[in-house]
């Protein structure tokens, strides 16, 4: 019995040990901003906690049709993803970015608790202004932002008009079982993910989500993005491009946008 209590004790530690130093091993932020060449960019702040979370809000010359929440990658920070987002702006979309903990200007550090508190910090903070709050909002994830894209969409499903997926993630288990496949076994099965794509898209039932994830990704495998699309119930779909990790609105921008314009056209009918 001693013995038996032994091994259950250290499994439990074991399993607690990782859980608890693992978070680490999937953030790698950069803490230099450099200037984003869009000339209509705000600069935002809050406060979450003790720490302090930055971003900014990018509008379009004209009149916004919507606003756009986009989570970034694990890898960066704003300054490294907003120039990807240009076709967005071009097509008169206002697209707000935010550092998570310890990225860019942000203090704190980064852990799966942590940057989910920031998106659902940031969602309800910013969309009480009046220049968010009478527009429909999309919310893009992008890598390990789509966790939060996700889990934030699942929360709110209601205030929002549509969900955006790119190199998406099934889980945290699922993707650190990709890099440390020697341990593949206890990850995936015993590595709990605080919340994860693979789940939340299951409870997103409302709204459309488009998944996007290209042949090529060398970050994510395609196995991740076809499984959050399986899950996914309609309306749906899923733009397969060929090119780098998050760099689909450089191949794949006309089908993209069209798919995102179809997103909050269709809201509009709905209510």
């Amino acid at each position: 019995m001693k013995t038996k209590l032994l091994l259950l004790i250290l499994l439990v530690s074991k399993v607690l040990f990782v859980n608890a130093q693992m978070d680490d091993k999937f953030y790698f932020p950069t803490k230099t901003v450099k200037p984003i060449d869009w000339k209509n960019a705000e600069n935002l702040q809050f406060t979450i906690e003790s720490d302090t979370i930055t971003g900014v809000l990018l509008k379009p010359t004209e009149k916004a049709k919507a606003t756009v929440f986009y989570f970034h990658g694990a890898g960066g920070n704003i300054s490294s993803y907003a120039p990807l987002l240009f076709p967005l702006l071009k097509d008169n979309f206002q697209v707000i970015l935010i550092d998570f903990r310890g990225y860019g200007n942000s203090s704190g550090t980064p852990t799966h608790k942590n940057i989910a508190e920031d998106g659902e910090k940031a969602f309800n903070e910013l969309r009480k202004r009046d220049d968010i709050k009478n527009t429909k909002i999309i919310i893009y994830g992008a890598s390990i932002g789509t966790q939060i894209a996700a889990h934030l969409a699942k929360n709110h499903e209601e205030e929002v008009s549509g969900l955006v997926l790119e190199g998406a993630m099934m889980s945290f288990g699922d993707i650190a079982a990709v890099y440390a496949p020697e341990y593949k076994s206890f990850l995936e099965n015993i590595f709990v993910s605080p919340y994860s794509a693979k789940e939340d898209i299951k409870s997103i039932t409302k709204i459309p989500k488009l998944i996007i994830h290209s042949k090529e990704d060398k970050d994510v495998p395609f196995a991740h993005g076809i499984k959050v699309f399986t899950n996914a119930s309609e309306p749906k779909e899923f733009i397969e491009f060929s090119g780098e990790h998050l760099y689909a609105l450089k191949y794949e921008s006309a089908k993209i946008l069209q798919s995102i314009n179809k997103m909050i056209t269709n809201k509009t009918k709905r209510q």
